[in-house]
């Protein structure tokens, strides 16, 4: 008797009538995904996800989209731990400028990203005088999967940095660590799970983009046709075939999936830790 209230009160009080729109969201996400399962041809999958084009578009998604989530520990952990350690009002100025990719469409940050880098670029002027080119290059695609991914780290790490707190910090501080043994020794293993999460949806949503990618770096094969750009041009009638197309889109589906259960595994560690 005490104990199926108290079961009540953790669950909360959800009125039944909202499990029909809960159960009809869970249906709007879940059956396109099952739609696209289904129209992979189990008989050609093997061949499809092998053929030379879809290699090709693989091998440099993840390279790149290995390189774009590099570049994102560079910058993002420095980053994070300034927004994690600033003053309230700075960290919000910083945390929106950080966010600002979030809600960009993908199509605008390629636009911003080619009127800096471009040949008529601000900085792609510069760059053009020492016979430097960046536009529709394979360093393109690194640089149009660093900005669209950056702020999935930033944020996933700068949320463990806060949550930890300076305790421990000023301990070892007090003791006579000094701020780089601090950092490597103190601070980054406690913000251990914010990091994995942070690098694994940065990885994510690196091999993942396409629009800034298109606009910065074309889609040249071989070159900078990644693995989204791919699955488009199969679907507008040319290079790989649509299946191939559908094969690769299953690929991508596996990955956020595997994704997501990482995260999820991270997660428990977090809560304990703290």
């Amino acid at each position: 008797m005490i104990r199926r209230p108290r079961a009540q009160a953790e669950r909360g009080f959800v009125p039944p009538g909202l499990l029909v729109p809960a159960i009809v969201g869970i249906a709007f996400l879940v059956i396109p995904l099952v739609a696209l399962v289904g129209r992979v041809d189990v008989t050609t999958f093997w061949a499809d996800i092998t053929s030379p084009a879809a290699l090709s578009a693989l091998g440099l998604s993840l390279g790149t989209g290995a390189l774009a989530t590099l570049v994102c520990l560079v910058l993002g952990v420095p980053l994070a731990l300034l927004l994690a350690r600033a003053g309230s009002r700075l960290a919000g100025i910083l945390r929106a400028v950080v966010t600002v990719p979030l809600v960009l469409p993908p199509m605008v940050g390629g636009v911003a990203l080619l009127f800096l880098l471009g040949r008529n670029g601000w900085l792609g002027q510069v760059l053009a005088g020492i016979g430097v080119r960046i536009p529709f290059t394979t360093t393109a695609v690194v640089i149009a999967q660093s900005f669209v991914a950056l702020p999935f780290l930033v944020l996933a790490l700068e949320g463990a940095l806060r949550a930890t707190g300076t305790g421990y910090e000023r301990a070892a501080a007090a003791l006579g660590a000094g701020r780089w043994r601090i950092f490597w020794r103190i601070t980054l293993p406690l913000a251990a799970p914010g990091l994995v999460a942070g690098v694994v949806l940065c990885f994510s949503r690196a091999i993942g983009e396409f629009g800034a990618t298109a606009l910065l770096a074309g889609n040249a094969p071989g070159v900078t046709q990644t693995m989204p750009l791919a699955i488009y041009t199969a679907f507008n009638g040319a290079g790989v075939t649509q299946g191939t197309a559908v094969a690769l889109s299953l690929l991508l589906l596996v990955t956020a999936l595997v994704v997501l259960l990482l995260v999820r595994g991270w997660r428990p560690a977090s809560a304990g830790a703290r």
